[in-house]
């Protein structure tokens, strides 16, 4: 894997006013679905940190490290980190596979006057699968078994990865490195990752070529 890691600020950011009745809202309609007890049907949907999210986007766009404006959550649940890129000026994409969690995070930004696409999609493009490896989860790319080796234009429908300058994503403990390869796939280089890793801690990654120290 030849990413490199890009060193980010520790500490939560202070949001606009305007990010922070965004988050208001949004985490009153996610108390409300836990409250209902729907959170048991989507078990692996769980929230990041929003203030580490915002802070550290804050980081790369003052550090004039973000290539453009365009940004994409994998598995994005209600769109929070969505709603906050868009709210940063990025023109910004859900990718989340649950219709349920869809049409919440639709309703949230078009009441929210945002203009963010949720794609019910898989953040896997067509011909990419997820599998079980050794300690964690693979990922196998079409006709390969390894992401360094794909060679193609992997695509959503309705986006382009190629034209995304920032990804971001909540990963399971064991989908860590699967990530990073599907990063390193289907990113074009001078983009970069960002993933959230629980705890309080978030990781930036770009590709090794483009020397970000």
């Amino acid at each position: 894997m030849s990413l490199e890691e890009i060193p980010l600020p520790t500490d939560p950011s202070s949001p606009s006013p305007e990010i922070l009745s965004f988050l208001q809202e949004a985490n009153r309609r996610a108390d409300e679905f836990y409250d209902a007890g729907l959170g048991l049907r989507y078990p692996k949907y769980i929230q990041s940190d929003p203030l580490l999210f915002h802070a550290a986007v804050t980081y790369l766009e003052e550090k004039g490290l973000l290539q453009g404006k365009v940004f994409c959550e994998w598995g994005c649940g209600f769109g929070i980190a969505s709603g906050i890129a868009s709210l940063m000026g990025m023109k910004a994409y859900g990718i989340e596979l649950e219709e349920e969690l869809v049409t919440r995070a639709t309703k949230l930004m078009e009441d929210q006057n945002l203009p963010v696409e949720i794609l019910n999609l898989s953040y896997l493009p067509d011909g990419f699968e997820e599998s079980e490896g050794h300690g964690g989860k693979d990922l196998i790319t079409p006709g390969h078994t390894a992401a360094q080796s794909y060679v193609g234009s992997p695509h959503y429908d309705g986006l382009d990865p190629e034209e995304v300058d920032l990804f971001f994503v909540y990963p399971w403990p064991d989908q860590e490195e699967m990530m990073m390869d599907l990063f390193e796939a289907v990113a074009t280089p001078g983009a970069i990752l960002l993933m959230y890793l629980g705890d309080g801690e978030m990781a930036a990654f770009t590709h090794e070529d483009e020397g970000f120290d």
